[in-house]
This record gives structure tokens, C-alpha cells and sequence, in this order.
């Protein structure tokens, strides 16, 4: 089983976020659970949450289903420790977000040093920044799942081994994850195109990171070639990367179990891209 959707618009309020994906035929889900361009917003009331939880239930959605993204302001490897506590503080009110509509699964980018630390330094403040989270929101059941990056400019996640890094200095294992960003990975240097390539890359995340860790896929084809850590996502089977490895992810039963979500930009085939990921399960 595989929970496979587009991340969808929350527009209107949270509770909504479930209709939009059962308007495409999604079985999971990714969404924010506040503005993702600001830093603050008001609490979740009581009725929407009520009625998020009611919809999830309406449409068969379970907590694993739903991988919620973080805001894009945070930064949690920000070295300007007055900024990092920003966004740690920031990333506290998402967890507690998502523990209250009952999810499990908050993905987030690495981070960035700006170019400011070495990426071994920015590593440990990540590191650092996610054990604070985890400390202080103990209760919540909330992993913090770490998302596969480009590799562009400063900031980390594009190599396995940097992950790898953050999670061996991460207190808690039991709360960390990864997602893989099939874009990225493929801007990142990694080829999945054909079959050999793709054994041989999840040859060597298996080997880096672990499969025990995988939490979430982001499915997204790439409009800039293979190591030009360029991220720009295309439609499934119509970028650089082709619909061979989209099969082969659907295949793989390593990814069975979490969501695998849509980034991709064209909202108006979101319908038919999940049914031809569908279909590839048969």
C-alpha cells in the first residue's frame, strides 16, 4: 500500500485540505498547516480542527497518509543563533499544529549554513536544533522527517551522507525520518532513469542512511538535467528524469506505507497523475 496524492491547498482552513484531495482521487496527502510565508499565525480553533479531523475521517484518511510541510522561512542551520532560535521556535508551533490535528509526519528542508560554517558545522546546528523540537514537544508523537535536497547553494541534504550526519547526532531516532525528493536527488547527481541506476542509488541510500528511516517520497520529474542541483519540478513522465523510475518507485515495496507526494505544477492533471501512479501498483 501506498498513499499517493498531490500536496494540496489548505486555503480556507486546514480542514479542507482533505476535500481537496479526495476531489483528485488522492490517498494521501501533503499540505501546510499555516501560512508557510509567515512566521506567526493564530491558533487553531476548535472548530477547525473538529472539522479537519471529521473530513479525514469522512474520506478514509489516516494520520500516515498526510506528510505536512514545514514553513519555507525556517531555518534551522541558520549560525546567527538569534535567527536559528526564530525558526526553532517556529518549528515548535508547527509540531504542536500537527499534534493537534492528530499527524504524525512533519517533513522539512535540512537547513542552510548561508556560507557562514562549514557544512560539517551546519550539520551539527541541525543536528542541535532538531533534539531542542524534540525535547520540547515530547508528547506530541510529531516525527521530524528531513527532506532529501538539490544540493543548491548553501544548503544541505544533497549528498546521503549529510543526512546520515544530521540523524547519527539526532538524540531521539525513534522521531527522525527521511524523505526522498526524486527531483532533487536526480539534480543532486543521483540517476534513477534506467534500471541499473536506480538500484544503484538506492544501493547506496540504503547503505548511507537506511531504509529504516524512510518516511515520506516526494514525486516530482525535473526540468534541469541530472547534477545541476536546479530545483524545478515538471510533471510526472514529461521532465529530464522520465516515467521508468515512477514505475519503479511504485514497485518498490521499501516504499510501502508512507506518502508519496505530488510537488509537481500543473494542478490540472493532479487527477490524472495520481491515477497513473495507481495504476503502475497493479
Amino acid at each position: 500500500m501506498k498513499y499517493i496524492g498531490p500536496h494540496v491547498s489548505a486555503t480556507g482552513g486546514v480542514h479542507n485540505a482533505p476535500i481537496n484531495a479526495n476531489a483528485v482521487g488522492a490517498t494521501g496527502f501533503g499540505m501546510f498547516v499555516k501560512n508557510q510565508r509567515q512566521w506567526k499565525a493564530k491558533p487553531l480553533e476548535t472548530d477547525v480542527i473538529d472539522a479537519f479531523k471529521s473530513n479525514m475521517s469522512l474520506y478514509g484518511y489516516k494520520p500516515e497518509s498526510v506528510l505536512v510541510h514545514d514553513g519555507y522561512l525556517i531555518n534551522i542551520g541558520n549560525p546567527d543563533a538569534d535567527k536559528r532560535n526564530q525558526s526553532v521556535t517556529a518549528l515548535i508551533d508547527e509540531v504542536e499544529r500537527c499534534a493537534a490535528l492528530g499527524l504524525t509526519q512533519l517533513n522539512i528542508h535540512p537547513g542552510s549554513g548561508l556560507g557562514l560554517i562549514t557544512t560539517d558545522e551546519c550539520a551539527v546546528v541541525i543536528a542541535e536544533s532538531i533534539n531542542n523540537v524534540i525535547d520540547k514537544t515530547r508528547k506530541s508523537g510529531v516525527s521530524i522527517i528531513i527532506e532529501a535536497t538539490a544540493g543548491q547553494g548553501n544548503l544541505l541534504g544533497g549528498r546521503f551522507e549529510e543526512l546520515a550526519v544530521i540523524i547519527d547526532r539526532v538524540e531521539d531516532k525513534s522521531r527522525m525520518g527521511v524523505c526522498i525528493d526524486t527531483c532533487h536527488i536526480f539534480a543532486a547527481g543521483y540517476d534513477i532513469r534506467d534500471k541499473q541506476s536506480y538500484k544503484k542509488t538506492m544501493a547506496a541510500f540504503d547503505s548511507i542512511v537506511g531504509f529504516k528511516y524512510i518516511r515520506g517520497l516526494h514525486l516530482n520529474d525535473a526540468k534541469a538535467d541530472i547534477g545541476t542541483h536546479t530545483d524545478r519540478h515538471e510533471s510526472i513522465g514529461k521532465g529530464r528524469i522520465g516515467i521508468d523510475a515512477f514505475r519503479m518507485l511504485m514497485e518498490d515495496s521499501r516504499f510501502d506505507g508512507i506518502p508519496c507526494i505530488l510537488e509537481t505544477p500543473n494542478e490540472g492533471i493532479w487527477g490524472d497523475e495520481v491515477e497513473m501512479l495507481k495504476k503502475c501498483l497493479n
